[in-house]
């Protein structure tokens, strides 16, 4: 613990649950990490009736933990297979390693190594990937180094490879695709369930192509919006993680829409990451539970 009474990040576990409903649950997992000397710190639940499912989050000190982790592990395996659960552990002072993929935007980049200086997302930044050197000297700027990978219709398997080659060297744990204007192929999404994060507006399917914030405008919208999920093979219909919206009037230009949108996918963008990266997000039936 630390002198204020808050315990070190070393001595910090998350623990995330989902399974079918029952009775027990709750009190099994208290009842085991209490066995093990652990304090729970917070916990939140939620149940879909329509579904069927439980889930659970809960974040707990392992000061006093009576024996090692090891343990501690087998015990919360040995719960989950009588509940058959699935379930995932991390530890507070393991950081995530993040990867972020950009194409020539760059508020979306701007906004999460501004953050991440200031200590508000907690990881690695490993590295910045491209398909263009438009916004190496912005990762530089960051001390992160930048790698570009270019694509066209010929190479796009082959460079997609070296990416996730590179990407296991590294240690990668979370992809953002922070504007990156690139289609991921079936294998790099698959090798990266629930952990590539994508930000697009929330014009679609209505307004799809290379200027949607312009084919809005010409139907004047009235709201603007911004949508962050998680990547699949699908392209933009993984499980969605944040959405914002902000309100448009026939006063806006295209630029005015295009300010607005931007600032939204920073929002929406900078939330999904930051619930990532403390364990707050379970995803199900291509939907997502975010605990508070």
């Amino acid at each position: 613990m630390t002198q204020a009474g808050t315990p070190r990040p070393s001595d910090v576990a998350t623990l995330l649950v989902s399974c079918a409903d029952r009775k027990g649950i709750v009190a099994a997992l208290a009842q085991l990490l209490y066995g093990y000397g652990c304090n729970i710190l917070d916990s939140d639940q939620h149940t879909d009736p329509a579904a069927g499912m439980f889930f659970q989050r809960i974040r707990f000190d392992l000061s006093e933990l009576h024996t090692d982790r090891v343990a501690l592990e087998t015990g919360i395996k040995d719960v989950a297979e009588r509940f058959s659960m699935s379930m995932r552990l991390s530890y507070e002072n393991r950081k995530k390693k993040v990867a972020i993929f950009v194409s020539k935007y760059d508020h979306c980049l701007y906004d999460l190594l501004l953050r991440h200086r200031a200590g508000e997302l907690v990881c690695d930044v490993a590295v910045v990937i491209s398909n263009h050197e438009d916004l190496r000297a912005v990762a530089e700027q960051f001390g992160v180094p930048y790698r570009v990978f270019a694509k066209d219709q010929t190479n796009r398997a082959e460079q997609e490879q070296k990416e996730l080659a590179l990407l296991g060297e590294l240690g990668v744990d979370l992809v953002v695709l922070a504007r990156y204007m690139q289609i991921l192929g079936a294998e790099f999404s698959e090798r990266y369930p629930g952990r590539i994060i994508n930000i697009h507006h929330s014009f679609l399917p209505a307004f799809m192509g290379g200027k949607p914030y312009h084919r809005a405008y010409e139907r004047g919208v009235k709201l603007i919006g911004a949508t962050a999920h998680y990547a699949t093979s699908a392209l933009d219909e993984g499980p969605i993680i944040e959405q914002d919206v902000v309100r448009a009037s026939h006063r806006d230009s295209v630029d005015d829409l295009v300010r607005k949108g931007r600032d939204l996918e920073k929002l929406a963008l900078a939330r999904a990451v930051k619930w990532h990266l403390e364990d707050r997000i379970l995803v199900y039936a291509n939907k997502t539970v975010v605990f508070d």
